[in-house]
């Protein structure tokens, strides 16, 4: 067992397909509309080299920015800092150009298939990431209260782990229809799946992450729910996310994001850097051998969106820090939905006031990591005495929280993630620099492992990220709070304009934010792809009848609507 959250993978038939992220709010196959060899839809010819605009470089925007292009469209992708967003891969100054340290995005469950599709496209490879007693650790140890253990599996743990992993699978069961839902989206059995979902919603949009446990007679011992809080699942602990939805939980489990992760070998960023310079076999318009990159001067975006309004005909006019002023017939807006309320200077007509107040309650997670460099994998040393590893995947209560142990052999220089943090966490570390964080997270994990000089192996400098206080992000991913669904549905449903008025249609929202499983790549993909049919459909458009896109099968696969009054 690599977590606490029940694994139907364990349990279910071989033969079975894998569960994937188009989730229980609108189980639409993603995966199979890429792959149809149909492709993803047609503009009438007068339409070919029309520009877009794509404002944002992030996956969401270069996924949407390389589909536009294929259709025979011209994106114009705007992006204020680099290509890639939250997938931010960097290196450490004076150090192997092969040791590198993910800020963002950095694991990617087998569940986000339609991300797979890109990552498969590109020709990236994916390994087992080191979760908390996942196969692929080595050993973890979970420090709580001063007290340390060491695991290999869940069974090396004390009873109490156990028992707390027990609560959880009974508190999903009795709370949530957990083997039901489960059975249903692996059998892509969408009656089922909106039948069970429309009534969680209406059950449980009011209801925290806390409260949910709470109300569970196997949750009933405070005991077992700080140790849950703490230690969690998947990913370790998940008491930051207390305050929250528990659909926002139930997405999660449900889909299995938080289980089997894979890391991209190199780095995550490739993904979107190696989509912005793809010459695609097949595409419409423009001559083989077209790129994203090739279609914009010098290669590069333009940079950061300083204004967006409405003008004459229905048209969205961009500024952009250059002083550039250009005006389309559609645009995608990818970036983080707050950049619309501060960094972007917006007119009140660009979305309906439903969809601004959506925008405006959108709830972000913050989120920090460090990373050092060391000269080798050492924790995988025995230790003389116990013959255990001298240091472990660690979860601890203590100020580093998570501490991830990454390698590429026994004989290459290797990388630690001395701390991944979130919420309140991640607010602690704010105030320090990297190399003050640093000294206070040596001092955490030397109280944990006493007799392991860390310190000693450190071959460069940190590097760090506060996602909450860079200045084109200001948090690290949207998670709903009690009461949100209908702001999310409101963003998410955004692509479907033959439902707004005419005068608010031509900008279409996408990205990880407007998505139903914010915090996971898949998400971005989705809402790109929404937003692709939003824009395919708006130019007069349409998909081939064998390969039906997201918009066309809406009202089948809608998500539930909440009464407003």
């Amino acid at each position: 067992m690599t977590s606490t959250v029940p694994n139907a993978i364990e349990h279910a038939d071989e033969q079975q397909p894998p569960i994937t992220m188009f989730g229980p709010d609108f189980p639409y196959a993603y995966d199979d509309f890429l792959a149809h060899p149909a492709g993803l839809g047609q503009i009438p010819a007068t339409a070919h080299g029309t520009e877009v605009a794509v404002i944002g470089g992030g996956l969401s925007g270069v996924v949407a920015a390389y589909e536009l292009m294929k259709m025979g469209l011209k994106p114009v992708v705007y992006e204020a800092d680099r290509i890639g967003g939250r997938l931010r891969t960097v290196g450490f100054d004076g150090c192997d150009p092969s040791l590198t340290a993910e800020m963002g995005a950095m694991r990617f469950p087998p569940s986000s298939t339609a991300l797979q599709h890109y990552i498969d496209l590109v020709g990236l490879e994916t390994r087992a990431f080191p979760n908390p007693l996942a196969e692929a650790t080595p050993s973890t140890v979970v420090d709580l209260k001063g007290e340390s253990h060491y695991a290999e599996t869940l069974d090396d743990l004390p009873q109490v782990y156990r028992d707390v992993a027990e609560a959880w699978a009974k508190c999903l069961e009795e709370g949530a229809d957990f083997s039901d839902m489960n059975r249903a989206l692996r059998e892509r059995d969408v009656p089922r799946i909106r039948e069970i979902w429309a009534k969680l919603v209406e059950k449980l949009d009011n209801q925290t992450f806390y409260g949910f446990l709470c109300d569970s007679e196997a949750f009933k011992s405070f005991r077992h729910r700080e140790i849950f809080g703490q230690v969690g699942f998947g990913t370790g602990g998940w008491d930051t996310d207390f305050p929250n939805s528990i659909l926002e939980i139930l997405r999660v489990v449900y889909t299995e994001a938080d289980d089997h992760h894979r890391g991209i070998v190199g780095g995550s960023q490739q993904l979107p850097l190696r989509l912005w310079e793809r010459e695609p076999e097949k595409i419409v318009h423009w001559p083989h051998g077209t790129s994203l990159k090739s279609l914009h001067l010098d290669g590069e975006p333009r940079p950061a969106v300083t204004r967006l309004n409405r003008t004459a005909g229905n048209r969205i006019t961009v500024t952009d820090a250059d002083g550039d002023i250009r005006t389309y017939r559609a645009a995608i807006f990818t970036a983080q939905s707050w950049m619309l309320l501060s960094k972007i200077a917006c007119d009140d007509s660009l979305f309906p006031i439903d969809h601004w107040t959506a925008i405006e309650r959108t709830h972000y997670m913050e989120s920090s990591k460090l990373f050092v460099p060391v000269d080798r994998p050492f924790w995988l040393d025995k230790d003389e005495v116990t013959g255990r590893d001298v240091m472990s995947m660690t979860l601890t209560d203590r100020m580093t929280r998570g501490t991830y142990l990454l390698d590429d052999g026994p004989d290459r220089p290797a990388v630690i993630c001395l701390s991944y943090t979130w919420c309140d966490d991640s607010l602690k570390w704010l105030p320090l620099s990297a190399n003050e964080r640093m000294e206070v997270m040596l001092k955490s994990l030397g109280e944990i492992y006493p007799k392991v000089d860390i310190r000693k192996h450190v071959i460069g400098n940190p590097v760090t990220v506060s996602w909450e206080n860079e200045p084109y992000f200001m948090g690290a991913f949207k998670a709903n709070l009690p009461g949100h669904y209908r702001y999310q549905r409101r963003l998410f449903t955004h692509f479907m304009q033959e439902r707004l008025p005419e005068d608010k249609r031509g900008i279409f929202l996408a990205g990880d934010d407007i998505s139903w499983t914010a915090g996971w790549a898949e998400g971005a993909v989705q809402t790109a792809l929404n937003a692709v049919w939003g824009v395919m459909h708006h130019l007069g458009g349409e998909t081939d009848a064998t390969n039906p896109g997201p918009g066309d099968l809406y009202e089948e696969i809608a998500p539930v609507e909440l009464p407003e009054d």
